[in-house]
């Protein structure tokens, strides 16, 4: 019976948590909106061909010049000349959610790690958006190495030139649509692992990563082996656009779609658990031994 209870329970903060996601939803909604209906997992217009295509095993071009935090242009190749593997951010310093994420949780998992930036292997975040300037790069570096809280000399903060950040990112299958009326980029939550030789070798996907995921895949990498990943859940970052109604609609039935999978499951343990409950009470009789 304290099972059971404990079930019921969980079910009911599975309902719970789905009226509060449905609750929560609405309120973005503005008054007298009616909603056009998109199929569950089904992406807004805006997201089409917003994704990452792996190429492992793909050489990117390591003469692409950008523009590094100290206000020089730097070809990629100097990231990748001391013989070790190179972890690669494509972002925007501007980005309003996504992008944040990202390097947080890239922060949390470097800490987690007993290799570090500048020793065992590089870090290179680079600026997807051509329109921002070293100094903003040099800004979210300082603001990065203070959250990192320990010596960091192989991270590199890079801004665009002459167009090069799109043709890394193509390279990497990094793939990207930029909103003019957004003023913002729909990109993937995803950070990429490199060999010394500037050879695709790992995605990591998602704004969370795992020590063990990371560590295996730098000493891979630094041996020239490649691996695909096996959890491949894919985000999409793009703020809400009052006026299509798009970003809303996409994350809220694909939380439903959960939701309803989540009251499913339970409701069938559930099930199970009072009908063996029942056929115990049917068999027991009192006096038995």
């Amino acid at each position: 019976m304290k099972v059971l209870r404990t079930v019921r329970n969980t079910l009911a903060l599975a309902v719970v948590g789905v009226v509060s996601v449905a609750a929560q939803s609405s309120m973005y909604r503005t008054p007298g909106y009616i909603p056009s209906e998109l199929a569950p997992n089904q992406k807004p217009a805006q997201l089409e061909g917003v994704g990452i295509t792996e190429k492992l095993g793909d050489q990117v071009d390591l003469d692409l010049t950008f523009v590094a935090e100290d206000g020089y242009p730097h070809k990629l190749r100097e990231y990748f000349q001391k013989g070790k593997p190179v972890l690669l951010d494509m972002v925007y310093y501007d980005c309003p959610q996504l992008c944040t994420l990202i390097l947080n949780a890239q922060v949390q998992v470097m800490r987690d790690i007993d290799w570090v930036p500048g020793n065992q292997y590089e870090i290179v975040t680079i600026s997807i958006d051509p329109r921002e300037a070293f100094d903003k790069a040099r800004k979210k570096k300082s603001m990065y190495l203070s959250s990192y809280d320990r010596p960091a000399p192989g991270w590199h903060f890079l801004t665009d030139k002459d167009g090069n950040a799109a043709r890394l990112a193509k390279q990497v299958g990094f793939n990207y649509r930029y909103d003019a009326r957004q003023q913002q980029y729909a990109h993937p939550a995803a950070i990429m692992v490199l060999t010394p030789q500037g050879k695709m070798a790992r995605y990591l996907y998602g704004i969370t990563y795992k020590a063990r995921d990371l560590r295996f895949a730098l000493a891979e990498a630094a041996e020239n082996r490649m691996s695909m990943a096996v959890e491949k859940v894919l985000l999409l970052c793009y703020m809400y656009d009052p006026a299509a109604n798009k970003y809303v609609l996409f994350a809220t039935n694909f939380m439903k779609a959960g939701g309803v999978l989540v009251v499913v499951v339970f409701g069938w343990f559930w099930l199970r658990l009072v009908r063996a409950d029942r056929r115990r009470m049917t068999g027991y009789a009192p006096g038995k031994a």
